[in-house]
C-alpha cells in the first residue's frame, strides 16, 4: 500500500508503491500538482464598460433628454415615438361641461325672469343664482381638472423600451416601463362609427411569461403607431439598427 503524507515538506527522498516500485519524490509532486484544480484570477473594471453610441444615436438622445427631462433614458437611448390622447376626448369634456353650464345658465335666467311672479322671497331668488352661479363656476374646475388629468396620460416608445405615463387624478399617478424584448404582441382596436371616422382607438400590449396585458385608449392613428412599435420589437430583438442612420 503507498505511503501518502499529510505534507510534502514529511515526504521521505524515496517512497514505495503498493508494487515495490520506486516513487521518486519529484514524480509524486508533479502527479499531486496536476491533481490540484487550476484556478485563473481575472480582474474585473471597477466600472462596466459602455458600449459604443455613434454621433447620429448621441444626438437623438441629446434631444430627447432636452424635449423630456422627466423621463429615465439610458445612454444611447431616445424616443422614437411619442403618443397623446386623441383631442376627441377633449371635446367630449368639454361638450359635458358647456352642456351643464347652459342649463345652470338657463336656471338662472329664470329665477332672474320670474322675480316678479314666483313665491319665492326677493333674497330666496338671489340666494338660489348665486348657488347656480357657483355651480357653473364648479362645473368649469371640474372641466380643467378633467383635462389635466386626460392629457396626463401619455405613451413614448424607445429604441429600447416602451413607457407610459398613467395620470389616475390630479393628485394620483403612476408610469410603467416595458423592455422591448419582453413584448409578445402588439395591436390595436377601433370601435364603431366614431372611433373610424375620427381615426382613434386604444393600443394593446402583451408580455411574454406573464398574462399581463397593458393599455393605452384615446391613441390618433393607431395603425401606425403599432406598426412603429412591431418594427422596433423585430429590430430590438434582432440586435437592428431602427433607422438606417443608427448603422
Amino acid at each position: 500500500m503507498a505511503i501518502r503524507p499529510q505534507s510534502i515538506n514529511d515526504l521521505p527522498q524515496v517512497v514505495y508503491d503498493e508494487h515495490g516500485n520506486k516513487i521518486e519524490v519529484s514524480q509524486l509532486q508533479t502527479t499531486q500538482a496536476r491533481e490540484q484544480p487550476q484556478v485563473v484570477y481575472m480582474a474585473r473594471p471597477h466600472e462596466p464598460i459602455k458600449p459604443h453610441v455613434s454621433e447620429s444615436v448621441k444626438r437623438r438622445h441629446d434631444e430627447a433628454k432636452r424635449l423630456f427631462p422627466y423621463l429615465n433614458l439610458s445612454d444611447g437611448e431616445y424616443v422614437i415615438s411619442y403618443v397623446k390622447r386623441h383631442v376627441i376626448g377633449l371635446i367630449e369634456i368639454w361638450a359635458g361641461v358647456f352642456a351643464v353650464v347652459a342649463l345652470l345658465t338657463a336656471g338662472i335666467v329664470f329665477v332672474v325672469s320670474t322675480r316678479t311672479t314666483s313665491s319665492l322671497t326677493g333674497e330666496s331668488q338671489s340666494w338660489l343664482a348665486l348657488v347656480l352661479l357657483g355651480a357653473i363656476v364648479f362645473t368649469f374646475v371640474i372641466g380643467i381638472i378633467a383635462t389635466v388629468v386626460y392629457e396626463g396620460n401619455k405613451f413614448f416608445l424607445t429604441n429600447e423600451s416602451v413607457t407610459q405615463h398613467i395620470q389616475i387624478s390630479l393628485f394620483s399617478k403612476k408610469e410603467q416601463t416595458i423592455s422591448l424584448g419582453n413584448i409578445e404582441d402588439a395591436s390595436f382596436r377601433q370601435h364603431g362609427l366614431l372611433q373610424t371616422f375620427f381615426n382613434y382607438g386604444s393600443l394593446r400590449l402583451s408580455t411574454e411569461g406573464d398574462e399581463t396585458t397593458y393599455r393605452f385608449n384615446f391613441v390618433a392613428n393607431p395603425g401606425y403607431q403599432v406598426a412603429t412599435l412591431n418594427n422596433a420589437v423585430e429590430a430590438f430583438k434582432n440586435g437592428r439598427p431602427i433607422d438606417p442612420d443608427e448603422s
